[in-house]
């Protein structure tokens, strides 16, 4: 598979918390972020299966969404080992968002991965549609191998230095990740493109989710014609998320946003955007990452279906 590399910027851990304080500031009542001390997030209620998200951080952004439609490519599978070796960390700790691989799911499936090569320790969970009445199934995952796309933080899994975000109260009409991803390409600009990795947890508030139904036996080719085969959930906190984002894409075909969230009540899939929000509440640890990498990017390639 090609793989391709580049740099990001790093600025400082104190700026960013402060483009992201900005940002948020201007969508919801209150909100903070200050630079600490990364937290076990092992313990509830994170559940990562690695205590930090710390040591030589970066992305990778693997296959993509034109591997899923107009129709998909069942050939695209995937292996966290693999894309540990491949991005120069082979014992990573991986967190992100990505598909599972349908041989093993049985069908078409959201990914929470949260996996850590070097411990063996597997957390992961997937979400799919159940196809007798249309309801939402969290299992857990304990398979490195997922299917035609998805978006990760890499790290040692460390403890270290890490800016913690608190909002509460959303007053604008972004959501969480969005108000952090447009600051930072406010502040920072096309020049220096920034890429971040990270958890946090909806606390308070309900939240809207999507799942995939199995793959599409006909061609989907725009996003009306994708939002309308995908299918939708309110779920309750508390839910931890999993997200990359960067600041913008710098010519690499990436991805610019992508969150999936899990639960202990059986509740997760695909992050849109929180559904109560005078009564919401994130608390989240982010890292800035040194480097993305662009594995096995579609050689025919569009931007549908990637909200």
């Amino acid at each position: 598979m090609e793989v391709v590399s580049r740099d990001f910027h790093v600025p400082s851990l104190d700026e960013v918390a402060g483009v992201f304080e900005a940002g948020l500031r201007a969508n919801f009542a209150t909100a903070t972020a200050s630079v600490v001390d990364c937290p076990d997030l092992t313990q509830a209620p994170f559940h990562l299966a690695s205590e930090g998200i710390c040591g030589s951080p970066r992305l990778a952004d693997v296959g993509g969404v034109p591997n899923l439609v107009p129709l998909v490519n069942r050939d695209k599978v995937y292996n966290f080992v693999d894309v540990a070796k491949q991005i120069d960390l082979p014992g990573a700790f991986f967190l992100g968002a990505g598909a599972g691989s349908s041989r093993l799911a049985g069908v078409n499936c959201e990914m929470m991965p949260n996996t850590h090569i070097a411990t063996h320790t597997i957390k992961s969970y997937f979400a799919k549609v159940d196809p007798e009445d249309g309801s939402m199934v969290l299992n857990p995952y304990s398979s490195n191998e997922f299917g035609l796309l998805g978006n990760f933080l890499a790290s040692e899994g460390r403890p270290g230095k890490v800016i913690k975000v608190e909002a509460e109260t959303r007053t604008g009409d972004k959501n969480f990740v969005t108000c952090m991803r447009e600051a930072l390409h406010a502040h920072f600009g096309d020049a220096m493109p920034v890429a971040i990795g990270g958890s946090f947890v909806i606390e308070a508030g309900n939240a809207k989710l999507h799942v995939m139904p199995d793959f599409s036996k006909t061609p989907l080719q725009s996003d009306d014609e994708v939002a309308q085969w995908l299918k939708f959930y309110e779920c309750q906190p508390p839910l931890t998320c999993l997200s990359v984002f960067v600041s913008h894409d710098p010519g690499m075909d990436l991805r610019v946003d992508h969150t999936h969230c899990f639960s202990q009540h059986g509740q997760g899939g695909h992050y849109h955007y929180d559904v109560t929000p005078k009564a919401v509440k994130y608390t989240g640890y982010f890292v800035v990452a040194e480097k993305v990498f662009r594995v096995d990017a579609p050689k025919e390639t569009h931007t549908i279906g990637r909200d």
